[in-house]
């Protein structure tokens, strides 16, 4: 009995020792308040916009991007010998932003060459819509994010500022803790989600970039090819 009485008063807390507190992030989200909830909200929808957004355009110009090395070779002998048919079939075929500016050059064949050029730089801008299609969007996300967190900041310190207004400046901890809830998790949440958004958007930047690189390059073949003396 006296070793069973000792055992448990040693896994008793010793007076003055605090039992050490874990927080989930479910809890931190629910000490926010209401306020705190509807602005933790707000930003998981533009986190979730912001990663499908992210992943369906990096699936779209991962495709956009897939051209057959052997393609450029193709449509020049095809044009050599003119089978221009031949030639607008395989671009057809193809149905890459490659092939469609140069199945807009061959559909001009027999034209004054700055005509060529200039039907080829108008389906070009046409392309890049297309591959900027609401990557626009994650560049808003990544700039609206923070200040909406940063709104929420300022909403919980008023929250702060009033309960302690009205606790007669008895200043208690418990009190305080829902707006200090609300102003450093809206903060913190809207860091990560315009961080995130920030980051996907330069990486949809650079791979369009490389996409129309190369279809000027292609383009620019496609245009030298025609301009070769016969």
């Amino acid at each position: 009995m006296l070793m069973q009485n000792t055992q448990e008063a040693a896994e008793l807390p010793l007076d003055g020792e605090s039992v050490e507190k874990t927080l989930s992030i479910i809890e931190l989200i629910s000490s926010g308040g209401v306020a705190g909830q509807v602005i933790i909200a707000v930003l998981f929808l533009l986190l979730v916009s912001a990663i499908y957004i992210y992943f369906e355009r990096i699936f779209a110009i991962k495709a956009a991007s897939n051209v057959d090395a052997n393609f450029m070779n193709q449509i020049k002998d095809h044009v050599s010998n003119g089978k221009i048919d031949s030639a607008q079939m395989l671009c057809a075929q193809v149905n890459s932003p490659v092939s469609r500016l140069i199945g807009k050059g061959i559909s001009r064949i027999g034209k004054p060459l700055a005509d060529i050029n200039t039907a080829i730089e108008n389906a070009g801008r046409l392309e890049i819509y297309g591959l900027e299609k609401n990557i626009s969007i994650l560049a808003t996300i990544s700039g609206a994010a923070p200040m909406i967190g940063f709104l929420g900041t300022v909403i919980g310190m008023i929250l702060a500022i009033f309960e302690l207004a009205n606790a007669g400046g008895t200043i208690q901890m418990d009190v305080l803790a829902s707006g200090l809830y609300t102003a450093m998790t809206t903060t913190v949440a809207g860091l990560i989600v315009g961080i995130v958004a920030y980051m996907a958007y330069n990486h949809l930047v650079v791979k369009t970039d490389k996409v129309v690189y190369k279809m000027e390059a292609n383009s620019l073949e496609f245009l030298d090819h025609l301009n070769e003396p016969t």
